[in-house]
């Protein structure tokens, strides 16, 4: 069979280097620090058999049958009620906030446009908007989130719209501050700058104050994306974007262009667990597993790595973020570990325009107490062998 030439987009489809680097870790003798999992023994399993018993008996055929673009009524309205500011009319239920991410780019962005972004950023989301032919503006960040006198002279040069985790971002674990977020705001508005706001760890502080959403202090100018895949489920596949008019209509359409619909019936499922109280219910059990998790990795780490892996111990999410001795290259580094039994993200994919060779990722969020302390033996022994030629 001849196959047709691809489109000239696709050179900018990059794969994903923490799904490629998972491959490498599927050995079973391989600990893994790498994916951003959340953990499995805390899946509302029984809950979820239920609810999908309840979703069948109280929707019947509705639960299996094409539905609307932007999602269930009564699942919108749960969405609005959860965030400060939103109303049901402006909510789409997602296919994973994956999906509204690429939405985000399949109707603002143009061959050429400028989107700014952390340094480091969530490289998903550079995947998901790589493909609309952005030109990345990055902006340096710290353990406070974006710097924002570095942000007034890359919004000054006409970005599309910022995107931005306020919450223990991916990958740093950076929470930012209310008044930092208040001087983006108004920064963002200052500059006719729309922010997009991805929250997919907000639901997992474990330490200090919660902080207001951006989009609770400017719903005017913010796209809020949220999921359930990090409290709930992630083969649920039910998340949000919500938008000002009319950019939620064009949303709607690229949706309805893509999939139709998000899946019924893990959205009718979803929406008994949220009637009965279920996400509510799990956040103090969610928040204290990751609290100990981050404390055990953190701690054994310390231990086996003393001075050689710097980073600041994060409030929230499922990371750990630091860096290597200056000059050191932790994608070298990496294989000598998987070596060792051990794997984790080194940082470089981070950068949407390069950054430092010497960062690294490490998630605290799936492996037994165990596990944390035996991968952190081993990446302690993987980087002797590393200084020492091995």
């Amino acid at each position: 069979m001849a196959y047709p030439s691809l489109a000239g987009r696709t050179d900018r489809m990059q794969s994903s280097t923490i799904r490629e680097l998972l491959k490498l870790t599927a050995r079973a003798d391989v600990l893994n620090l790498a994916g951003g999992l959340p953990a499995a023994k805390l899946f509302p399993m029984e809950e979820t058999q239920a609810a999908s018993e309840r979703a069948l008996a109280r929707h019947g055929v509705r639960a299996l049958q094409y539905g609307p673009t932007d999602g269930f009524p009564e699942l919108r309205a749960h969405v609005a009620a959860m965030l400060p500011g939103a109303q049901p009319d402006q909510v789409i239920v997602t296919s994973g906030s994956q999906q509204g991410l690429d939405l985000v780019g399949k109707v603002v962005l143009d061959p050429g446009d400028r989107v700014a972004v952390a340094a480091p950023s969530y490289m998903g989301a550079l995947r998901a908007f790589d493909p609309y032919e952005p030109e990345y503006l990055t902006v340096p960040s710290d353990a406070d989130g974006i710097d924002l006198d570095a942000l007034e002279d890359v919004l000054a040069q006409g970005p599309k719209f910022l995107y931005v985790i306020p919450d223990f971002d991916n990958p740093q674990g950076s929470c930012m501050p209310a008044a930092r977020r208040e001087r983006l705001v108004e920064a963002a508005r200052r500059h006719g700058v729309m922010l997009v706001e991805d929250s997919p760890y907000r639901e997992l502080r474990f330490d200090g104050d919660e902080q207001p959403t951006l989009h609770a202090l400017d719903p005017g100018n913010v796209v809020h994306l949220g999921t359930l895949s990090k409290t709930l489920a992630p083969g649920l596949r039910v998340a949000w974007a919500v938008a000002p008019e009319p950019l939620k209509d064009w949303m709607e359409r690229a949706k309805q262009a893509s999939d139709l619909h998000t899946s019924t019936f893990t959205q009718a499922v979803a929406l008994e667990l949220l009637d009965d109280g279920i996400l509510d219910a799990r956040k103090p059990a969610l928040r204290a597993h990751y609290r100990e998790q981050c404390h055990l990795l953190a701690d054994a780490v310390r231990q086996e790595m003393g001075d050689a892996f710097r980073f600041d111990l994060p409030a929230g999410g499922m990371f750990l973020w630091g860096e290597l001795p200056s000059g050191s290259d932790a994608q070298a580094f990496f294989h000598t570990a998987i070596d060792h039994g051990v794997a984790f993200v080194p940082g470089g994919p981070f950068y949407a325009n390069g950054g430092p060779s010497h960062t690294l990722r490490l998630s605290f969020a799936q492996p037994t107490e165990q596990e944390l302390q035996e991968a952190a033996r081993r990446l302690g022994r993987a980087w002797q062998a590393f200084q020492n030629g091995a």
